[in-house]
C-alpha cells in the first residue's frame, strides 16, 4: 500500500509539473510583446490584472520599459525560447521514462541548444543592464546572474555525463537545469498568489519576497525528482560516507550561527525584514526537516545510496546560510550595496549555489567509486592465477 502511495505521489508530482509547464509556455513566449508593440496580447499580463489588479501589472510594467528597451530583441529571444523549453522539459522526460532513446537524444540536442542561445540572450540584457535598473533592484539583478550560470554550468555539466556513460549523473544535473528553469513559471506563480496573503504590496515588492525561498524550492524538487528515480541501494565503489557525522554536526553548527546572525540583520529592518525573513525560514526549514528523515530513514532501511546522496545536500543546506552572510558582506564591501540589499541578495543564491555544490559532491562521489572498481578489476584478475597456481 505504501508503495502505491508513493507511485501515485510521483505521478502526481510529475503531472503537476508538466501542466505548469505547458501552461506557462505561452506566457513566456509573448510576455515581451507588448514592450515591442504596445497592446500586443500578453497572457502573463492578462492573468496577473484579473489575479490582483490592472493598477498592479501598470506599475511593474512602468518600470520595465526603460531597461527592456536596451536589449529588446535578445530579451524576446529569450523569453520566446525560455517558454520553448517549458515544451521540451517534459518530452525530455517522457522519453527518459519510456527509454525511447533516439528521441530522447535528438530531443537533448535540441534543449541544450535552446538552453544556451536562451541564455545569451539572457546574458545580453544583465550586461546592458545595471544591477540597480533591474526590476525590484540590485539582488534580483544578482539572483538572475546566478541563475543564469547555474543553468549554463548544469546542462553542461549534463552534457559531459552524458559523453562520459553516467546516466544517472546526466539525469541528475539536466534535472537540476530545469529546476532552475522552473524559477520562470513559479515566480509568476507568487506574483499572482502572494498578494492574497501581502494585500497592497508592489509587484516588485512582491518579487523581493519571492526571491528568498525560490533557489531553495527549484533545487529541492530536482533532488527529489532525482531520488525518486534513483531506486538503487548501493553504487558499486560507493562505501562509506563522505559526511560522517563530525562533518556533519559541524556543518550544522556554522550554518546556526549564520542563521542567526541572518535573522537579527533583517528583524531590525522592521515589517519588511520580518516578511522577507519568514519567506526564507518557513521553506529552508520544511526542506531541512524532510532531508534530515530521509537519510535517517535511508539509513535504517539499509538504503546506503540514498542515504549517503540525501545527507550530502542536507550538509549543503545546512552550510547555505554561511555562503549567504559571506556573500552578503562580499556585496556590500565590494559592490557598494546597502546591507539590506546584499543581505537579501546573499540570502536569495544561497541555496541555489550550495544545491549546484552538493550535486557536484555527488557526482565526484560516483566517478571515484567508479575508478576504485577499475583499479580492483585488473588486481583482481592478477591475484587470480597465483592463487590457482598455489591450489595446483
Amino acid at each position: 500500500m505504501n508503495r502505491l502511495r508513493k507511485v501515485a505521489w510521483r505521478r502526481v508530482a510529475g503531472l503537476t509539473v508538466m501542466v505548469v509547464c505547458v501552461v506557462y509556455a505561452p506566457v513566456a513566449i509573448t510576455e515581451l510583446w507588448p514592450y515591442a508593440r504596445p497592446g500586443a496580447p500578453a497572457f502573463g499580463e492578462w492573468f496577473l490584472a484579473r489575479a490582483v489588479s490592472p493598477r498592479y501589472v501598470a506599475d511593474a510594467v512602468a518600470t520595465r520599459i526603460g531597461p527592456y528597451r536596451h536589449s529588446l530583441a535578445a530579451m524576446i529571444v529569450h523569453s520566446v525560447l525560455g517558454g520553448t523549453l517549458m515544451l521540451l522539459g517534459p518530452v525530455q522526460l517522457l522519453s527518459a521514462v519510456r527509454r525511447r532513446i533516439r528521441l530522447h537524444r535528438a530531443m537533448g540536442v535540441v534543449f541544450a541548444i535552446t538552453v544556451y542561445v536562451s541564455m545569451a540572450g539572457a546574458a545580453v540584457y544583465l550586461v546592458r543592464t545595471a544591477p540597480g535598473d533591474a526590476f525590484s533592484g540590485a539582488a534580483f539583478w544578482i539572483v538572475l546572474a546566478t541563475i543564469l550560470v547555474g543553468t549554463v554550468m548544469s546542462v553542461t555539466w549534463g552534457i559531459f555525463a552524458a559523453v562520459g556513460n553516467f546516466p544517472d549523473l546526466h539525469q541528475r544535473w539536466m534535472l537540476l537545469c530545469y529546476g532552475y528553469l522552473m524559477t520562470a513559471p513559479l515566480l509568476r506563480l507568487e506574483w499572482g498568489m502572494l498578494p492574497w496573503f501581502f494585500p497592497g504590496l508592489s509587484m516588485a515588492d512582491i518579487n523581493r519576497i519571492a526571491i528568498m525561498h525560490l533557489g531553495s524550492v527549484v533545487v529541492f524538487g530536482a533532488l527529489a525528482a532525482s531520488r525518486a528515480m534513483d531506486r538503487r541501494t548501493t553504487v558499486s565503489g560507493v562505501t562509506g560516507t563522505w559526511v560522517p557525522w563530525p562533518v556533519l554536526a559541524v556543518a550544522h553548527l556554522a550554518g546556526a550561527i549564520a542563521l542567526v546572525w541572518i535573522t537579527g540583520s533583517a528583524l531590525g529592518w522592521g515589517a519588511q525584514g520580518r516578511r522577507l525573513l519568514l519567506a526564507y525560514l518557513i521553506p529552508y526549514a520544511a526542506t531541512y526537516a524532510v532531508m534530515f528523515v530521509r537519510q535517517r530513514r535511508a539509513g535504517r532501511d539499509g538504503r546506503s545510496w540514498a542515504r549517503e546522496e540525501w545527507r550530502l545536500h542536507l550538509a549543503g543546506l545546512c552550510l547555505a546560510p554561511v555562503l549567504s552572510a559571506a556573500a552578503a558582506l562580499l556585496f556590500e564591501r565590494y559592490l557598494g550595496l546597502d546591507p539590506r540589499t546584499a543581505l537579501s541578495a546573499g540570502v536569495a543564491i544561497g541555496c541555489g549555489m550550495l544545491a549546484f555544490a552538493a550535486t557536484t559532491v555527488v557526482s565526484l562521489r560516483v566517478m571515484y567509486g567508479r575508478e576504485l572498481v577499475k583499479r580492483e578489476r585488473p588486481g583482481a584478475t592478477r591475484r587470480a592465477p597465483q592463487v590457482s597456481s598455489t591450489s595446483a
